[in-house]
């Protein structure tokens, strides 16, 4: 068989990226690229397009700018992550806004890496395959891990907190959730910020340190602040 019709065949075989940007040259660039790697690429041009494709065809990871006509990239993330079918589909945001504050909104809504324009589409490209990788990782864990007075039922992305026999169900936001359930799945074992992040996010994935500061407190604001323990100068650990 032809070289060319075999190379021909395998383009856009692969996982379905969802690439969301108004800039038409990026947009075909990103097409192209992510293509010739295999993967099979949906685009759309803003924010209302965005959540209708995602709705319609529920792809294995979004590329989603946050500067866009009719809803901006946080709103889209925002409703992503409250939608049964598509919250744990790992999104990563591309963006001129590279302020401190900025990246740390956007991976509070539930974006799992934040990237600052200009980036290079090779570093796009290799952030993807890394985001897949680190997504398959989940795929087949324990349904329940429960830990104290916590349920952590990573079928339904749900935590269950059961307080004088009354149980409240809470829903956090996809890196949380997974943060938590790493520790609690290893009760008494410290792991250090380098180890979360490198379980949680993959260790292809750049993200600083702080990030996991960030989403353990954020996780500590909703469950209590009696679960995860800070071990000074090492890291954390689910208490036993």
């Amino acid at each position: 068989m032809d070289l060319c019709a075999v190379e021909e065949q395998t383009l856009g075989t692969g996982p379905t990226v969802l690439v969301v940007d108004d800039e038409e040259d990026l947009l075909s660039l990103l097409e192209y690229n992510l293509e010739q790697e295999g993967f099979e690429v949906l685009l759309a041009r803003d924010g209302v397009e965005a959540i209708e494709k995602a709705r319609a065809h529920e792809p294995a990871l979004i590329i989603l700018d946050i500067m866009m006509p009719k809803m901006d990239g946080i709103e889209v993330c925002e409703k992503l992550r409250k939608d049964a079918h598509l919250r744990t589909i790992p999104i990563m945001m591309l963006t001129a806004r590279t302020e401190e504050d900025d990246k740390v909104e956007g991976l509070d809504v539930g974006a799992d890496i934040y990237l600052g324009k200009p980036v290079s589409v090779s570093v796009i490209v290799s952030q993807t395959k890394a985001l897949l990788r680190s997504a398959r990782r989940y795929e087949d864990p324990p349904d329940q891990i429960e830990v104290h007075n916590l349920r952590v039922d990573r079928d339904r992305y749900l935590v269950y907190q059961n307080d004088n026999g009354e149980e409240t169900e809470m829903r956090l936001p996809r890196k949380e959730f997974e943060l938590l359930y790493f520790l609690a799945s290893h009760p008494g074992k410290v792991f250090s910020r380098q180890e979360i992040l490198d379980e949680v996010w993959g260790r292809d994935v750049y993200v600083v340190d702080r990030t996991v500061d960030v989403h353990i407190r954020k996780i500590r604001e909703k469950i209590g602040s009696e679960y995860i323990e800070t071990v000074k100068g090492v890291g954390y650990r689910m208490k036993e």
